[in-house]
């Protein structure tokens, strides 16, 4: 059958674009073949929670000669997930159309999968903070940033102090099987602050920080004391200078909140009693005690993931609520002496009452601060504990790291499947709400993942030891030159989609590096790849420039044979990607409306068609 009976993502079909507000009035229509001779067709569509309600269609014409148009509109007032498809009766019988997986119906009989439409319904109060929206967010693991140079103060004795700056960090176990990670490079506050400047030319509005906070390890995941910096990275008053500088030059700043678990050399645990008597490991009469789970008092309790190290807290525990959300808690604390918003580590591992409560203490202290969770799928529609989540529906974060979009380009960018890579996007883009999805977090690498240029060449470390990562963290000249290529051509995808591209550390000079800790080298200031520092540079002078990247829509033109084409339009202005991953130039031939318009990227002649180069990206506007 020839005929599109229905298309998500396509307003002819569907009124309203992707997630709706509650309370929107969404036409829906398909298209049938007269020969169907349909004499009902019906709306099944319910919430998650819920069951299925029938809207019945009406017949609305006919489409040319041989279709037939049904109709029907639907205003679900409240926010949640809602599922549906099409139910049409005949002489022949009832069938159902559902979704193929890309938006378009299709007719699932017998024991085929019937996979529904999704509709994400959001808070009609659903609103994201402004500053961020057509921004670039830069991430930056503390300790290995930059170092000012100023004498370092109050630092406990057990840990090791590094200036073999070009060497990796320690990442071999001691002679009791541990891996301490008490390796430092000594970065700090001053030497974020010295290199301002430096994120200010590649158009950066927003840094995240890996943790900040006392901590007895060089990741600071295992925090000791929430309401103490770290004394290798400075005092508090050097924090705080640190984001007045940052906000004289338009430069807002993200602090990661580890709140799910704490270290076990904590003033909360204290299990080696650096912090004196107390501590919930110490004493039942600590006011610390019932923050965590004991099986076996005092040595068999409750960790993330296992790790002895990270005792787990019980976040619905209202003392421990209050202690981090409350009036002068930890999340007030430090909203007041100058950041902008929090990025919740782990988000899917903490409970609902906990992030609400969080919300309500980030938009109370300061209501454009931004509340961003950690989640690795799409966080519309993920299950946690058995449990549906409502991350993105407004009464929770403004936003999440994109890792379905960073997955996307990345395979993309090293394998050149632009069919799935349209169909990846628009799904995300689809399910997400507008709020939210213009300002998430568009990364393609970060400390938790391999840097963007070894993900692209390099060989895959799945299933490798750290031995073998090692061994082969340096990529071969030839994989380099290919790598930097590709890291253009994904970077501008990154630069043009829905969202905030996120830069990691050292990506725009081509740092290299497979998994922790090789993906966590001290930032290479005496050997940048200045190719790659100046196409980042233009890609932030493109997004300052050109507002449509703030709120615009995304349409595909093309996705096919290894090439990818995407325009971006609000208003009258608009721009179009053409991505070529084929490794041989191509010419492509424009659709009218883009025919003699202005290459911004590389500086290519365009007429009815424009040269896109093997293994790059142009970039086309006009309004």
């Amino acid at each position: 059958m020839d005929v599109t009976v229905f298309n998500s993502r396509d307003r002819y079909f569907k009124s309203e674009f992707g997630a709706v507000a509650e309370g929107t009035c969404v036409r829906f229509r398909i298209v049938l073949p007269r020969s169907f001779m349909c004499n009902d067709a019906v709306l099944c569509i319910r919430r998650d929670d819920g069951d299925f309600e029938y809207n019945h269609m009406f017949w609305a014409g006919m489409s040319g000669e041989d279709c037939e148009i049904w109709e029907v509109e639907a205003s679900p007032d409240e926010a949640g997930l809602y599922w549906y498809y099409f139910s049409i009766q005949s002489p022949w019988g009832q069938t159902s159309a559902y979704n193929d997986g890309n938006g378009v119906a299709r007719f699932a009989e017998g024991e085929e999968v019937k996979k529904l439409w999704q509709l994400t319904v959001y808070s009609k109060d659903f609103k994201t903070p402004d500053w961020l929206k057509g921004g670039i967010m830069y991430q930056i693991f503390p300790d290995r940033f930059y170092n000012s140079g100023k004498k370092k103060t109050g630092v406990p004795t057990d840990r090791i102090l590094r200036n073999d700056y070009e060497n990796l960090p320690y990442w071999r176990p001691d002679e009791n099987g541990k891996v301490l990670n008490n390796d430092y490079f000594g970065g700090d506050f001053r030497g974020i602050e010295k290199k301002l400047d430096y994120l200010s030319e590649l158009g950066v509005n927003c840094i995240y920080l890996n943790p900040v906070f006392e901590a007895h390890s060089n990741h600071r995941y295992n925090t000791a004391d929430y309401f103490k910096t770290d004394p290798l990275l400075g005092s508090e008053e050097d924090f705080r200078k640190l984001c007045d500088s940052a906000h004289k030059r338009g430069i807002r700043i993200i602090l990661d909140g580890v709140f799910s678990h704490t270290g076990d050399d904590s003033v909360y645990f204290n299990k080696y009693r650096r912090y004196g008597d107390g501590g919930a490991y110490n004493s039942k009469k600590s006011p610390y005690y019932k923050w965590y789970d004991f099986w076996d008092y005092p040595d068999s309790y409750r960790s993330w993931w296992g790790f002895e190290t990270l005792p787990e807290v019980n976040e619905e525990n209202p003392s421990y609520i209050k202690f981090m959300t409350g009036r002068d808690g930890v999340i007030e604390k430090w909203l007041k002496a100058g950041i902008d918003g929090w990025r919740l580590d782990v988000a899917d591992e903490l409970p609902d009452v906990f992030i609400d409560a969080a919300r309500k203490a980030v938009k109370r202290t300061k209501s454009d601060a931004v509340l961003l969770g950690e989640v690795w799928e799409d966080a519309s529609n993920k299950i946690s504990y058995g449990e549906r989540r409502r991350f993105l529906l407004g009464k929770q974060f403004d936003n999440v790291m994109n890792y379905p979009f960073a997955n996307s380009v990345i395979e993309f960018a090293r394998f050149g499947i632009a069919e799935k890579f349209a169909q990846e996007i628009m799904a995300v883009v689809e399910n997400y709400p507008a709020p939210a999805m213009n300002i998430m977090m568009n990364h393609i690498g970060t400390h938790d993942t391999e840097r963007a240029i070894t993900a692209l060449v390099g060989e895959s470390c799945e299933g490798r030891d750290r031995e073998w990562q090692e061994k082969h963290n340096t990529l071969s000249k030839r994989a380099y030159k290919k790598g930097v290529a590709l890291l253009k051509l994904a970077s501008a995808v990154q630069f043009m989609l829905p969202g905030v591209p996120c830069i990691y550390y050292g990506d725009e000079i081509g740092m290299q590096g497979y998994k922790d800790p090789f993906n966590r080298a001290y930032f290479n200031w005496d050997n940048q790849n200045t190719e790659l520092l100046e196409h980042y540079k233009k890609l932030g002078k493109i997004r300052k420039e050109h507002a449509c990247l703030k709120e615009g829509t995304i349409n595909f033109i093309s996705s096919m044979l290894g090439c990818a084409a995407f325009e971006r339009t609000d208003g009258g202005q608009s721009l179009l990607i053409i991505a070529n991953r084929n490794e041989e130039d191509i010419s492509y031939n424009l659709p009218e409306r883009w025919q003699n318009t202005t290459e911004i990227l590389l500086g290519k002649k365009v007429t009815y068609k424009v040269k896109v180069p093997a293994m790059s990206a142009v970039i086309l506007a006009k309004g």
